[in-house]
């Protein structure tokens, strides 16, 4: 997946920019689900979410081979706000193509950091349709969700959190294009521990748990989760293939159970998680009985929710 070099560099590249995140095993957690739970903190990174140690990675990369002309990406916001981030550091312009129903303060967050932002169709296909005609007309290089150089960057979390807190029985990774869990996949092999990978996607966009289960990549017609970074309908098929070869299983959460893994992160250590972010923690309610005493990893991948939306959800259940 990634070389211990690649790596190496990787690392260098993120940390010049970052400070590890957040490690921690709460107590309220441990004592409501009944295991050693340790929670990765991604929604303290200054963007919020994982995302942006792979765009760290990959428009540095960019920019040293010498690729200075402007990028476009599509993105539901985590990734989108990567981009133009990295971007803007390299001194590189970017252009973020999002679905009309997009969440405002994620678009806001995007053109704060110097995107154009174009919102267009109703989902993330459609914004990736959109941005691949869009990068052949103005001659802009389209940058993907899911891509080595992100893979690598995000795998700088994973090894954060095995360095605080060992071999891990299990860990429990949400799934959107993939780069999160094949960089902890990616980690757990190159370390050589036996800690089992766990993915979790939306019931409402399981393309991911039916790709498994296939054995090969599968399209759904829609992805209708609130949670939209775990909102996919298309899975990538180098993703797939990995991550067929390298999880446990794969674990289907409802809206419902992603609001109440939301309440109880809230309630237990008084953090923000966006759906996405709270889908793990979900994946262990529900198979919670199972892990009893065992030592387990969750990773809340980011925090970027609306405050309009987030008070709802506290306020309901």
């Amino acid at each position: 997946m990634f070389t211990r070099d690649e790596f190496k560099a990787a690392q260098d590249i993120v940390y010049t920019h970052l400070q590890p995140t957040l490690q921690h095993n709460w107590p309220l957690l441990a004592q409501e689900l009944g295991c050693d739970l340790w929670l990765k903190h991604e929604n303290q990174t200054p963007l919020g979410a994982f995302k942006v140690r792979g765009g760290l990675v990959h428009m540095r990369r960019r920019k040293k081979a010498g690729l200075l002309n402007g990028v476009i990406t599509a993105s539901t916001g985590n990734h989108g706000q990567s981009i133009p981030n990295a971007a803007q550091l390299e001194g590189i312009a970017a252009t973020v193509v999002v679905p009309k129903n997009n969440s405002p303060g994620k678009n806001a967050a995007m053109r704060a950091l110097g995107a154009r932002l174009l919102e267009v169709g109703d989902d993330f296909i459609d914004a990736v349709t959109f941005a691949r005609q869009l990068a052949t007309d103005e001659g802009l290089d389209m940058i993907p969700s899911f891509h080595r150089d992100l893979v690598t960057g995000v795998a700088t979390y994973a090894h954060e959190l095995f360095s605080a807190a060992g071999e891990l029985d299990v860990i429990y990774v949400p799934i959107g294009l993939g780069s999160g869990i094949c960089g902890v996949m990616g980690m757990r092999d190159m370390l050589g521990l036996k800690t089992k990978v766990v993915g979790v996607v939306s019931r409402r966009a399981n393309a991911y748990a039916l790709s498994f289960a296939s054995g090969h990549a599968v399209s759904t017609n829609k992805a209708d989760t609130f949670a939209e970074g775990i909102a996919v309908r298309e899975p990538n098929p180098e993703a797939v293939e990995l991550i067929n070869a390298g999880v446990d299983h794969i674990v289907e959460v409802s809206d419902d159970q992603i609001k109440a893994a939301m309440r109880l992160l809230f309630r237990a250590t008084h953090n923000v998680a966006e759906g996405a972010g709270a889908a793990a923690l979900a994946a262990i309610m529900t198979e919670h009985q199972g892990l009893r005493g065992k030592r387990v990893g969750a990773v809340l991948s980011g925090g970027n929710i609306d405050a309009g939306k987030f008070a709802e959800i506290l306020s309901t259940g």
